[in-house]
């Protein structure tokens, strides 16, 4: 059997505040997805906070299970922020508010 390369796709998202990029990416037993705005990142749990949160970022995560992995950047609409970088919590992104809730908050953020 042949190896095959992983995969990789992205495509514009539109939300009440505007576009973000969603982008998924997927290998053998793995994936994981995230929503690229002009402020930050919401993405799943593969993205550990403490490297982002030294450069300043703006980075929420929502956890997926074994049995319910977050896939496709869709995915996480509904999902449940479980961490936040100081400057996202800055943005009034908050443990427990859906990945869309914080996209919409880094679409509205003031960059400086």
């Amino acid at each position: 059997m042949a190896d095959s390369l992983p995969s990789t796709s992205h495509r514009e998202l539109t939300f009440e505040n505007g576009s973000a990029i969603g982008l998924s990416h997927r290998w053998h037993k793995g994936q994981y997805c995230t929503i690229l705005t002009k402020a930050g990142i919401v993405g799943c749990g593969i993205y550990a906070l403490d490297t982002p949160a030294e450069f300043g970022q703006a980075i929420a995560i929502a956890k997926g299970t074994p049995s319910n992995p977050l896939c496709e950047p869709e995915d996480l609409y509904d999902a449940k922020i479980v961490g936040v970088t100081p400057r996202a919590s800055e943005l009034g992104i908050e443990i427990g508010m859906t990945g869309k809730q914080a996209v919409e908050l880094m679409l509205q953020a003031e960059l400086d």
